[in-house]
């Protein structure tokens, strides 16, 4: 079994007041701990990737804020203290100051951090 802690958990991507933490969790899953500042959009950074949008799922719960998830069926805006399920296809977009944590698969959410990272 395997636990960790936000302050535990390595940095992945920082700057700009987004900071997305992640480790593998076991199961074929992770764990990310992310904050986003008001006004972040996720969008430049998933450009390149099918339809411009994470192609990754994620299940999770938002702890502080409001953030918008924009997809092709149309935009969902979350809120803290509801717990989420975002399939393949979303670009988020913080309404608000924002932190969450979700779980996702290894493999599909460690590329998209890689295709992110290539992106600075």
């Amino acid at each position: 079994m395997t636990a960790t802690t936000r302050e535990s958990t390595p940095v992945e991507i920082e700057g700009g007041g987004v900071e997305l933490r992640t480790r593998e969790i076991g199961g074929g899953l992770s764990v990310a701990f992310v904050r986003f500042p008001e006004g972040t959009d996720m969008a430049p950074a998933l450009k390149g990737m099918p339809d411009g949008m994470c192609p990754c799922p994620h299940w999770g719960y938002l702890l502080k804020g409001r953030l918008k998830m924009v997809t092709k069926d149309g935009d969902e805006v979350y809120e803290a203290g509801q717990a989420f399920y975002w399939p393949a296809g979303h670009v988020p977009v913080a309404l608000e100051d924002c932190e969450y944590v979700d779980f996702s698969p290894t493999r599909e959410f460690a590329e998209v951090v890689d295709h992110i990272k290539g992106q600075g």
